[in-house]
């Protein structure tokens, strides 16, 4: 074989499940290994095969520690894989605890469904478990930023931040002389709490996220945005509650609450609430690396954080619930899809008095875009609750690039690309970001197909060495 070809397992027409197979005549490369979520038909394919045999994929590339990009390593391990697992140090940690996680919400969930009876398979088992998403950690290999990784003789790659969320990166992969851009998710150039992404000026392909494709954040003021929505909740005696993804949000969020009530936009003394054992180890992780990962000093993000009450005890959080008073809550998981934003939800989304306030990409199929598509109920562990609260939803706060600050990622590379491959992305999003750049830039874009092969190029002068 002399041909570099790329395949999809994942994120391709979808925003979840990132899984990008790079098979090259030396190395099979996999570029993010993430859960797929949504809607069901999306995560049954997480027990379906991958089309390849997991010993076949040599090691994996990790742009950030997301559920959709590090969520399948568990099980991946657990079906043969024994590669390296290559990622940044933030990374490494925040995965340990994101799997950990999300294996321990699996045992809950077919815990409660064997238990309460509202399931189809007899018994329900998790995906994986907190024993499987251990066994995968002795394959990460933490590594730094900028520097060049030889991962054979004719490849190599290195990690540029790109914002999002702590320690995510793209990642620049030269292989067999030709430069291979894996966008990874691109943050917002102006993030209160992580620098500008950086950028890449030289490319033969860029395979590129466009979640937000097909839309732009806007120029307002969410400071002012935020101030007002709280405002107007307390003063009809409501709680606020915002569903956030434990890392990267949560922890821009007490950044953003902290500086409204400094300068008196909301009250001083109104109780914000973390209630998420995950968002507090976050959140203790970001404090070892501030100072070389983030734009705020050390100092300052333990300064924000005496402002915020963490709660990792449940019994606190059924406290939390009955107390009568307003609170802003924040709540994992993003997306309302498990964890303890549930019970909070449970208890506020039938009260007219209360604001669910939605600030990140919500997938299709999850009770996030559920409720901003105005539904009158949810359903929550078998059960349907009304919805009677205000749902709002201030873009501004995205972890995602928009439409335009994605065109001007793209703009950075003085060798123009020889073709740029969306994925990450919904249909209508990858359709419009096409056309954009297409038209405005002269670029070839391909959309990928999962388990689609698209040969990139040909190593010509490549001779396979006998074994």
């Amino acid at each position: 074989m002399n041909e570099v070809i790329l395949q999809s397992l994942g994120a391709a027409e979808t925003v979840t499940g990132s899984k990008h197979l790079l098979k090259t005549p030396e190395l099979n490369i996999l570029i993010d290994c993430g859960l797929f979520q949504g809607i069901k038909s999306l995560r049954e394919q997480n027990w379906q095969s991958l089309g390849i045999s997991p010993n076949e994929i040599d090691l994996i590339i990790l742009t950030h520690a997301h559920l959709d990009h590090c969520g399948y390593i568990p099980l991946l391990v657990k079906k043969g894989f024994k590669g390296s697992i290559y990622m940044t140090r933030p990374t490494s940690e925040l995965a340990e605890l994101i799997l950990l996680d999300s294996a321990k919400l699996q045992e809950e969930d077919a815990e409660n469904a064997n238990k309460h009876k509202y399931t189809k398979h007899h018994p329900a088992k998790p995906l994986y478990t907190s024993e499987d998403a251990i066994a995968s950690f002795k394959y990460f290999k933490p590594q730094e930023c900028n520097v060049l990784i030889r991962l054979s003789d004719h490849i190599h790659f290195r990690f540029k931040t790109c914002g999002h969320i702590l320690g995510a990166c793209s990642v620049e992969l030269t292989c067999f002389e030709k430069i291979i851009i894996f966008s990874g998710d691109i943050g917002r150039p102006h993030s209160v709490i992580l620098p500008a992404p950086d950028y890449f000026t030289a490319a033969d392909y860029v395979i590129m996220e466009s979640t937000y494709g097909d839309r732009l954040h806007g120029d307002h003021n969410y400071y002012d945005e935020l101030a007002e929505m709280i405002n107007k909740t307390i003063a009809q005696r409501g709680n606020v509650l915002i569903p956030s993804f434990a890392v990267g949000r949560a922890q821009e969020l007490i950044y953003v609450l902290n500086f409204l009530k400094e300068q008196r936009m909301i009250p001083f003394d109104l109780p914000i609430i973390m209630d998420s054992p995950m968002a507090a180890s976050a959140t203790r992780i970001s404090l070892r690396y501030a100072d070389e990962y983030m734009s705020i000093s050390n100092e300052k993000f333990m300064e924000m954080n005496r402002h915020v009450t963490i709660n990792q005890d449940y019994n606190n959080t059924l406290g939390f619930i009955k107390d009568k008073h307003s609170k802003i809550v924040i709540a994992a998981s993003g997306m309302l899809s498990g964890g303890r934003v549930l019970e909070y939800l449970k208890h506020y989304v039938g009260d007219s008095r209360n604001t669910v306030l939605i600030i990140g990409f919500q997938a299709e199929g999850t009770r996030g875009r559920a409720l901003i598509n105005k539904s009158h109920e949810v359903k929550i562990h078998g059960k349907y609750y009304a919805v009677n609260a205000k749902v709002s939803e201030i873009e501004g706060l995205s972890a995602h690039a928009d439409q335009r600050e994605l065109m001007n990622w793209i703009r950075k590379f003085e060798k123009p690309p020889k073709q740029i491959l969306l994925v990450h992305g919904e249909p209508c999003a990858q359709e419009a970001l096409r056309v954009k750049i297409q038209t405005e830039l002269a670029l070839p874009v391909k959309i990928m197909k999962q388990n689609q092969d698209v040969l990139l190029f040909t190593c010509d002068n490549y001779v396979v060495t006998p074994v």
